[in-house]
């Protein structure tokens, strides 16, 4: 992929998204708002999934380590896929690119498409639910809010979010076809 192609098209997206961005944002400048998403956050960043597949077997016993298997096999799929999307795509994060964005936490890499906190939450929470339904009160609001703190936090455009919600659903679907 071109880079100068991807920045071009990537800087007419961030062009229409700055507005949604800075709304999302704002509660970044209120201190327990900040501190509730990045708390979200690093949850989301692999202690909440991790801690949820050690879980399974204990609370459903020793069938759940199907599930927390099939969990780690996605995980890592994401993991290369959202790893070779951000370094051929190069998108600057919102906070970077635009200074009236705050940044709220500390971000894993320079760039932001796809959202990987996003793709691992919906990939993890479709596998979670295909085993376990009755999890839903747990996994869904939590997976919503992670991808909803990283807008907040400044660290990804809503497209970013949307991608790495789509890619999530992409791989936990095709995981779930091929079980």
């Amino acid at each position: 992929m071109n880079p100068l192609k991807t920045s071009a098209v990537f800087a007419r997206i961030d062009a229409v998204e700055l507005s949604l961005c800075l709304a999302c944002n704002r509660g970044c400048h209120r201190k327990r708002i900040r501190q509730f998403f990045a708390v979200i956050s690093r949850l989301g960043d692999g202690v909440f999934w991790y801690s949820l597949m050690a879980v399974l077997p204990i609370v459903f016993g020793a069938a759940a380590l199907r599930a927390s298997v099939h969990m780690a096999i996605v995980a890592l799929a994401g993991l290369v896929l959202y790893k070779f999307l951000k370094s051929r795509l190069v998108r600057e994060r919102p906070f970077l690119q635009h200074a009236d964005i705050a940044l709220g936490a500390a971000p894993l890499d320079r760039y932001s498409f796809p959202s990987g906190h996003t793709l691992h939450a919906v990939g993890f929470s479709l596998v979670a639910l295909s085993y376990y339904p009755q999890l839903a009160w747990l996994v869904l609001p939590f997976a919503g809010l992670v991808a909803l703190s990283r807008v907040v936090l400044g660290l990804h455009y809503p497209s970013d979010v949307l991608a790495g919600a789509l890619l999530g659903a992409l791989l936990a679907w095709i995981s779930l076809t091929l079980r």
